[in-house]
């Protein structure tokens, strides 16, 4: 082989190297920067999904609250009910009462 031919093979074989370097280093830094920039935006979505997990937890705390409430005013009821039908049976005892001192209902024809 000649020295030029040579030359030019040395010359093309020193551009494929000093490309392939370059857009190696180029994917590298473009990663680099993909990745901080995922990383931002991570810790931005985390923060705000904190902030929501905080609220949520207020919520819940208030929903709590709520179901306390709402089992002291399900006992409320229950002894409500259950004064309600001793009330109902003393009622009974009482019309039977007032219906024995009244005597017999007076019949509409008398007998003959």
């Amino acid at each position: 082989m000649s020295v030029e031919v040579l030359t030019i093979i040395i010359a093309a074989a020193s551009l494929f190297v000093a490309l392939g370097g370059g857009l190696f280093a180029g994917f590298a830094w473009m990663l680099r920067r993909m990745d901080e920039r995922f990383n931002q935006a991570e810790a931005s979505v985390n923060e705000r999904f904190n902030k929501v997990d905080e609220k949520f937890d207020k919520v819940d705390e208030k929903f709590d609250k709520v179901y306390n409430e709402f089992d002291k005013v399900y006992k409320e009821f229950d002894k409500v009910r259950e004064e309600m039908s001793q009330l109902r049976a003393d009622l009974t005892e009482v019309k039977i009462s007032v219906a024995r001192l009244e005597g017999p209902t007076p019949r509409l024809i008398w007998p003959r």
